[in-house]
């Protein structure tokens, strides 16, 4: 047997305190990261987006800005021709056909802007009559406002292309006599200094953007680490507890997010190592609790069968060894099996009005002599209250309080007294059972309802008697609670509701 334990302990499935593999050969971390994969992927999008959102977002801000600035240039441009050609046009309203053009040549003459405003004196056919270009003299104009400006009889201004080829704004205002239109009068200036100005703008918003996308890509790489990397390391302790390195822990670093995803896994490798080291405990103390009985069994059966005694008194000695062996295993058996119906979800109550103190008394009587005979004093304390009928399975519950019993005596059979109470606390009737043993340290009680789990307790047993008995507890509605009771030993209080129908 103890060379089978050793095995168990030697095989992949024990979970015990062993040291953390690395389960990487060198070189495979750095292959892994070069391989492209989903943390590459997700770091390149999560940069990639970033940067693409910033440089849009920067783009709309520029491109907002430079037509801004643009219109607010033109328009002031604009105004301002606007307003010379509106007093230029009054200067000349009580002027004819023959003394506008006379009049024309002396403002031409006289006008201080010529140099970055030209100035046009037109006929009302959008002739050019006088200009301080003398290039474009007699030329015909075909702009926008001009033509507005003779029909409209009011002041016109547009953008459009120079004789040059050049943008330039013009405004137009008529020259009007006895509401006939006599000329026009038109400023035009160029718009390339405006257009350097803005060239001059982009440049310096270009590199304001570039310096922003460059603090942008800082930070964008420096967030990314800061979250992917965390994840990289959480990737790679999931993959090593998936391998089986159950119980491995992690550094917390913050007491953000992360921090609270590294306690949870942290918390899901202990709970997986608990549970793994627990199995391989229960498959090694069933292993060794059938062997048992079996090896009695057996013994006795090939002697009885042999012929190998003779007196009456042994041969019965024999048979009642064998039956009581058969019946132990029998116990454990149908507990096993009691308990995988549980966890497949075909574990149901039968359930039919009850009287709660007669059950309990069935199991106590059933008890008594049994435990009289072992030396145990059981001690039970009726209600004083009468307790209404309730519903529940009757097979169930006397499956629990002998469970429960037994334990007592496993367990605290030293104290030599077990004590067992029904009292009603409201709408509860609470089943109290103590014995006054050694009680369980206070670092198992957290533990012991858990399945498989036997503690430091060396009293054979499968490890889920408790377990069997909160579950069916729990499906009437009712609470099972274990724990050490004041003065000393082990208590378990069942508290099943009074008035509720059970499910």
């Amino acid at each position: 047997m103890e060379q089978e334990q050793e095995h168990l302990k030697k095989t992949p499935g024990h979970r015990g305190k062993k040291p953390v593999i690395d389960h990487h050969k060198p070189g495979e971390e750095q292959a892994e990261e070069a391989r492209p994969g989903r943390k590459v992927k997700l770091r390149f999008l999560w940069t990639y987006g970033a940067m693409a959102v910033s440089t849009l977002v920067l783009t709309l801000i520029i491109v907002a800005l430079l037509a801004s600035v643009y219109n607010y240039y033109t328009s002031y441009i604009r105004a301002d021709l606007e307003s010379r050609a509106r007093t230029a046009a009054g200067v000349f309203r009580n002027y004819t056909q023959s003394t506008y053009l006379p009049a024309a040549r002396q403002f031409v003459n006289q006008f201080e802007s010529k140099n970055i405003i030209e100035v046009q004196f037109l006929t009302s056919t959008g002739r050019v009559l006088m200009s301080s270009n003398m290039d474009i003299t007699g030329t015909s104009v075909d702009s926008a406002d001009v033509a507005a400006a003779i029909s409209t009889q009011q002041v016109q201004a547009a953008i459009g292309r120079g004789e040059s080829g050049e943008k330039v704004v013009s405004a137009s205002a008529p020259v009007v006599y006895n509401r006939t239109v006599v000329g026009v009068v038109r400023f035009i200036t160029s718009l390339r200094e405006v257009d350097r100005q803005m060239i001059r703008i982009l440049i310096m918003c270009l590199i304001v953007a570039l310096l922003v996308l460059g603090a942008v890509m800082v930070f964008v790489t420096s967030f990314v680490r800061s979250v992917l990397d965390p994840v990289v390391k959480v990737t790679e302790t999931a993959k090593r507890i998936a391998a089986g390195s159950y119980g491995v822990q992690m550094e917390k670093r913050a007491n953000d997010e992360m921090g609270e995803l590294v306690d949870t896994i942290n918390d899901m490798s202990m709970k997986i190592d608990q549970a793994e080291r627990t199995q391989s405990e229960f498959i090694s103390s069933v292993s060794h609790e059938l062997r048992t009985p079996l090896t009695a069994i057996n013994g006795w059966a090939e002697t009885l069968y042999n012929g190998e005694v003779r007196d009456a008194r042994d041969v019965k000695k024999g048979m009642g060894i064998i039956v009581s062996e058969a019946q132990r295993l029998t116990r454990m058996v149908e507990e096993l099996l009691e308990f995988s119906r549980m966890e497949t979800g075909r574990f149901s109550l039968s359930v039919e009005p009850i009287d709660l103190q007669a059950e309990l008394e069935d199991a106590v009587y059933t008890y008594q002599e049994f435990f009289r005979r072992k030396g145990l004093e059981l001690v039970y304390t009726p209600c004083e209250e009468e307790l209404p009928i309730m519903n529940g399975d009757p097979e169930r519950l006397r499956q629990v309080f002998c469970n429960l019993l037994d334990n007592s005596d496993k367990h605290g059979g030293a104290g030599g007294r077990i004590e067992v109470s029904l009292v009603k606390e409201e709408e509860y009737a609470a089943i109290h059972i103590r014995d006054h043993g050694h009680g369980v340290p206070e670092e198992e009680l957290p533990y012991i309802k858990y399945k498989f789990y036997k503690g430091s307790s060396n009293v054979r047993g499968s490890g889920i008697g408790l377990a069997v008995c909160d579950e069916i507890i729990a499906a009437h509605n009712g609470t099972l609670e274990v724990g050490n009771a004041p003065g000393g030993g082990f208590e378990a209080v069942i508290r099943l509701p009074l008035y509720e129908e059970t499910v």
